[in-house]
């Protein structure tokens, strides 16, 4: 499935093995390579047409083992990244031709390919490492290959290197040859699982290695920047647990290939930190590589949201492990196969882990990220067609994996956890080693759960899968006794003007669980949990004449908004505690999205919150995460005068802060110490003087012994300081920063380093601003520390003006990933009078990869707007 204008590789020439050696110079950021393709000719060809990026082919010959040998004549076609290779021969239909290939390139800096990533040593000199990451189309920088997903191959890397460096990739080391004469080594590997050319991994520099721990039989390492190997011990841990957990759930051993090590004939897998990169992670096969902040980590100093987060990122790569390296999608249209399914198992592995983080809560929250991208007009369905590799970079996204792991958790749960596991082990088992596409997917669980549906699988998850959006349900009761109307419709804020397309007659297959709660006379109450399936647009079910109370979404697993309508909203409103936690999430969820969308008016829903948080409701760290990001959004619409909102904020969540205190307790779970950090970042960032006095209380204390101050507090009590802070404080925080870089932890430096944005003073916007491009911050941070400059009030229209007049060199510096997420931050812009010129720069400088992301970006923006206008009108009506 792809967009037209765009060709795939001819099936011709099929590659069943590589083998690779390359030569790289660090100094000189430059490589030298050959390849020896093992090709299956399917059909009598005179050409070849492979893909190559930023590459100087300089030989290519096809041979086989009966002595024909043929030279090629190289054509780049470097607007489609192809390299034709035209023959002065036939090349016969059969399996031993030997495509040989010889090529030079370049170690770029945009963190794609075949890249530098640089760091600085404990003794303050700049050091290299070469490294690569290849999703999803760009190991064609570094060698000449077919670069498609369903090119399954098996790899041997050879690499030649200098003598004082080390280096990994997919498989176990073989043999080291020495080279006396030139001062260099060359490193073989053995042979790779059958996989996908993106992922291919070697990485070449000064590594050091954690001690090993043992999962079955697998050897797991660590693999970092000398001097940083302690940082590993919390990452070993996970991924140990991970592969043990991974491999009972799967019914299917790790599929790596053994070779032998200090611990005898085992399997490997290495988890590797680089300092540059443009992801949190990439799954390359048995050498997953990370960024710093989301594998080396200190255990003792971190907080909980820092320790769940590289938790989550490791359990997320090994999964793939399975989804996605064992099987893979057949083209990027089914990228969902891949980050779906491993986000999704990351989180059961989690909730397994350690289950009193309540991660299945949590993870609402992505959630509703997830629809709050999918109620818009620019949103997409979770597969849609892909043609061109900037077309699948834009896949990676929130709908390909918190909206797709959302739909595998309501299908999970409605089908039975055990029989949704039966459907996944024999996709697994059927497609190993192989590709597969969505309907596979559906096939095998269908297979072992037959008429478990009033519908087929296919037919209910392909309503979710390939039509973009969701539905809003709206429940009232009918006029006849016991009987409540469900009715579907298209969500959007945005319901008309310029941005609705959307097709009104969308219709989706609904999984309902409701609870209801009947009367039984006598002062007794009965509950009832049923599923029902919504497959038209309007459904009436028979509930029971003596109703009391209906929750709609009991659990909260499904991805759909839900709107009670007359006295079954005030019953909600007035028994909130018959919701659970992720119910109360998704009712407080929903009510919010309908004061965006002008369904209802913001001052209901602030009641509410009043409602909410100022009596005995059991609010979780999850639900005042989305009550904060509320008032935050009111805050940048200006809804209120600063005195009227810091008012209002108080009253919100003024008594709970009152009744948590600055102090932990011993017996806290583990989400509360969150919960206070953050209420005191939001109360601090509006200036409050009590909480910016004890934040430097805290920071003094947290100076002379990191131990004295509650790990949760940390981050926010340097995020209080810097948006109350001055030049002073700043140079304190960059001098840190620089100084955790090379000392401290990844995430001390993050913290350091994102606090910088966060400062108001025009000089030291200026300079933050400055920094992102002058090489201070790097290039995988600075698109980041951007975006949140445009989310600071006191910097957004200094950081719009300073993104516009530097956006040439932007596009030149940064990854193209990283500048989409930079874009991000217009969202914040909320201005009438803006809106028009943002629109149009974007319309004249388009972003690659940001085809589906941008609009999004500019729809939020008017949604904003519109909510703003809006909002103001009928503030001034109420007055008079």
């Amino acid at each position: 499935m792809t967009s037209k204008g765009f060709d795939r590789l001819p099936r011709t020439a099929i590659p069943l093995h590589y083998i690779l050696h390359i030569a790289p110079d660090l100094k000189a950021g430059i490589f030298s390579g050959e390849a020896d393709i093992h090709l299956d000719i399917t059909e009598p060809v005179q050409e070849i047409v492979l893909n190559s990026a930023e590459l100087i082919i300089t030989e290519a010959i096809i041979c086989n083992k009966n002595g024909t040998s043929l030279i090629g004549k190289v054509v780049l076609d470097e607007p489609n990244e192809r390299a034709c290779i035209k023959f002065d021969g036939i090349i016969g239909k059969n399996s031993n031709w030997h495509l040989q290939l010889k090529f030079n390139g370049i170690l770029n800096g945009k963190l794609r390919g075949f890249y530098r990533s640089t760091y600085k040593t404990s003794d303050g000199k700049e050091d290299i490492i070469a490294t690569t990451k290849f999703e999803p189309a760009d190991a064609r920088r570094a060698f000449p290959c077919f670069d498609e997903p369903d090119f399954k191959a098996e790899f041997q890397i050879n690499l030649t290197i200098d003598e004082d460096l080390d280096a990994i990739s997919n498989s176990h080391l073989l043999k080291t040859i020495r080279h006396s004469e030139t001062g260099k080594k060359t490193l073989k590997f053995a042979s790779s699982i059958k996989m996908s050319t993106y992922l291919v991994a070697f990485i070449i520099g000064h590594l050091e290695k954690s001690k090993s721990v043992l999962s079955g039989d697998t050897q797991i390492r660590v693999y970092c920047v000398p001097g940083k190997a302690d940082l590993a011990q919390y990452a070993l841990a996970v991924a140990q647990f991970s592969l043990e957990y991974f491999e009972e759930y799967f019914r299917k051993s790790y599929p790596g290939k053994a070779g032998f090590t200090e611990y005898g004939f085992c399997k490997k897998l290495d988890l590797v930190a680089i300092p540059d990169f443009a992801s949190g992670a990439m799954e390359n096969f048995a050498c997953i590589t990370f960024r710093e902040t989301a594998l080396l980590i200190d255990e003792n100093n971190a907080s909980l949201p820092e320790l769940m987060r590289v938790a989550e990122v490791v359990m997320h790569e090994i999964a793939h492990m399975w989804f996605g390296d064992l099987v893979t999608m057949s083209w990027w249209n089914g990228l969902w196969l891949n980050e779906a399914f491993a986000t999704f198992m990351a989180a059961k592995a989690m909730d397994a882990w350690k289950p009193e983080w309540k991660f299945w809560d949590a993870f609402n929250v992505e959630r509703a990220y997830a629809m709050r991208i999918d109620g818009l007009h620019n949103t997409r369905a979770i597969e849609f067609p892909v043609g061109s590799p900037e077309q699948a970079r834009a896949m990676f996204d929130v709908l390909t994996y918190d909206k797709g792991c959302a739909i595998l958790r309501m299908l999970e749960l409605t089908l039975g956890e055990e029989k949704f596991r039966e459907g996944i082990v024999r996709f697994l088992y059927r497609y190993q080693f192989a590709n597969a596409d969505t309907p596979d997917l559906w096939d095998a669980i269908e297979h072992v759960n037959a008429g478990a549906l009033a519908c087929s699988v296919n037919e209910m998850m392909n309503s979710w899968v390939f039509q973009p959006g969701y539905p809003l349900i709206t429940v009232e009761k009918s006029p006849i006794d016991g009987c409540v109307t469900f009715r579907q419709t298209p969500f959007k804020y945005l319901p008309t003007g310029a941005f609705a397309q959307t097709q009104t007659s969308q219709v989706w297959q609904i999984p309902i669980v409701i609870r209801t709660q009947l009367n039984l006379g006598d002062g007794n109450v009965g509950t009832v949990e049923k599923t029902i399936l919504l497959s038209s647009c309007e459904q009436t079910i028979y509930l029971g004449e003596d109703l009391s109370s209906l929750v709609v979404n009991a659990n909260g697993s499904g991805f759909f908004r839900v709107q009670y309508l007359g006295a079954l909203q005030d019953n909600a409103i007035n028994n909130l505690r018959q919701f659970n936690p992720a119910e109360l999430f998704n009712f407080v969820s929903d009510n919010w999205a309908l004061v965006l969308s002008g369904q209802i008016r913001l001052e209901s829903f602030l009641q509410m919150a009043k409602l909410l948080t100022t009596n005995d409701v059991n609010l979780d760290l999850n639900i005042w995460t989305l009550i904060t990001g509320a008032l935050r959004y009111l805050h940048r619409a200006q809804i209120y005068n600063q005195e009227s909102f810091i008012s209002l904020t108080k009253q919100i969540i003024g008594p709970t802060l009152d009744s948590l205190g600055w102090e932990s307790r011993r017996d806290e779970d583990p989400q509360t110490s969150q919960i206070r950090a953050l209420l005191l970042t939001m109360l601090g960032a509006l200036g409050d003087e009590l909480v910016v006095s004890n934040a430097r209380d805290l920071y003094a204390l947290y100076q002379l012994s990191k131990t004295s101050v509650d790990a949760n507090l940390i981050p926010a009590v340097i995020e209080i300081l810097a948006i109350n802070g001055n030049a002073a404080l700043y140079d304190h925080f960059d001098t840190k920063r620089k100084q955790a870089a090379i000392t401290g932890t990844p995430q001390e430096e993050r913290r350091y380093l994102f606090a910088l944005a966060s400062f108001g003073q025009a000089e030291l916007i200026e300079k933050t601003l400055v920094a992102c491009l002058d090489g201070s911050i790097r290039t995988q941070d600075a698109p980041l520390i951007l975006q949140r400059l445009l989310q600071n009030q006191k910097a957004s229209l200094r950081a719009w003006e300073f993104v516009q007049a530097n956006w040439e060199q932007i596009i030149k510096s940064y990854a193209m990933q990283m500048i989409v997420r930079l874009c991000e931050g217009i969202t914040a812009l909320v201005d009438r009078n803006l809106l028009p010129g943002i629109k149009r720069f974007f319309a004249e400088h388009p972003v690659k990869s940001g085809e589906k992301a941008i609009p999004q970006y500019l729809e939020q923006l008017e949604i904003a707007c519109q909510f703003q206008i809006r909002e103001l009108e009928c503030t001034e009506k109420d007055n008079g």
